[in-house]
């Protein structure tokens, strides 16, 4: 199996979503259905079930996912230490993020970049489901994350950002005239939060309950910013995001509420307390020395 085929198959059993994982990875969707289609000839067994609406790993494409992961995770560690090596770069560090702030957040990693140029400094934007997985796995160096995280193997840095909180609804929705509504108003709506998240981490970004103890029902489960977004726009949800969001998507379709009674989100550095090391310790030397940005 080439190299391209086993990175292919990978993304897709992520993602699972043509469409997205042609996306992520610059390619047509065709390359990437191609690229399944020749697995699946040699292999002779389907890895994906699919449907007009559905894309699902089979057993076969699970056990293959979990043999093929580590082993691309080695070589694909190996050519890039080769290719930063060959430009004089000593290391590597690679934060995710969960707020969608990355501009206003540019100050602390050309702070770190110029403080530090023997490092890489990787930032990308994470999908929703299992954050801190992807970072116990050793995908990701740190995590940029709401507090709290009550994590027992995980070390919780110094606070880049506290944010206040706003509504999302679609432009025709019931709600979209107000200038404020409260959070006992959700009872009202159907709402969405990731799979796969700890469930004191998700109360704190949505609580279960409101004020006066009715329930705020999640409906669905939607892993990317991509679909929540439309879904919003849809009519089909409302949902609460920390105000910086409107910075960074302007559309006409989509109507911004504040939200005064639920709590500010502060994000922080996050990660894993055995595998600290000196770039992930500049780095929160550097977020502390320029101090948490409000909103």
């Amino acid at each position: 199996m080439e190299l391209r085929d086993i990175e292919i198959f990978l993304a897709l059993a992520e993602e699972l979503h043509f469409g997205r994982t042609a996306e992520r990875l610059r390619v047509s969707q065709a390359r990437v259905s191609q690229a399944i289609r020749k697995q699946e000839r040699r292999l002779g067994a389907a890895l994906f079930d699919r449907t007009s609406r559905t894309v699902r790993l089979t057993e076969v494409g699970r056990q293959l996912r979990d043999d093929l992961q580590p082993v691309y995770a080695g070589l694909h560690e190996s050519l890039e230490r080769a290719r930063l090596a060959s430009r004089g770069i000593t290391g590597r560090l690679r934060v995710g993020m969960m707020p969608f702030n990355l501009v206003d957040l540019h100050v602390y990693w050309k702070e770190f970049r110029s403080r530090n140029p023997q490092w890489e400094l990787e930032v990308r934007q994470l999908a929703y489901p299992d954050p801190f997985g992807r970072l116990r796995s050793g995908e990701l160096d740190v995590l940029v994350v709401w507090l709290p995280v009550e994590e027992p193997d995980l070390t919780v840095g110094p606070a880049l950002l506290t944010d206040g909180r706003i509504l999302a609804v679609s432009a025709d929705h019931e709600l979209a005239g107000r200038s404020s509504v409260k959070l006992e108003v959700f009872a009202d709506f159907q709402h969405t939060m990731p799979p796969s998240i700890p469930e004191y981490w998700e109360e704190r970004y949505l609580p279960f309950h409101t004020p006066r103890g009715r329930a705020i029902e999640r409906c669905i489960h939607v892993t990317n910013a991509e679909d929540l977004i439309n879904r919003i726009g849809m009519g089909d949800i409302i949902h609460g995001f920390p105000s910086h969001v409107t910075r960074h998507w302007g559309m006409s379709n989509i109507k911004w509420i504040p939200v005064p009674d639920l709590a500010s989100l502060t994000y922080v550095l996050v990660w894993r307390t055995d595998a600290e090391n000196e770039p992930i310790r500049a780095l929160a030397a550097t977020v502390r020395d320029l101090g948490a940005y409000r909103f």
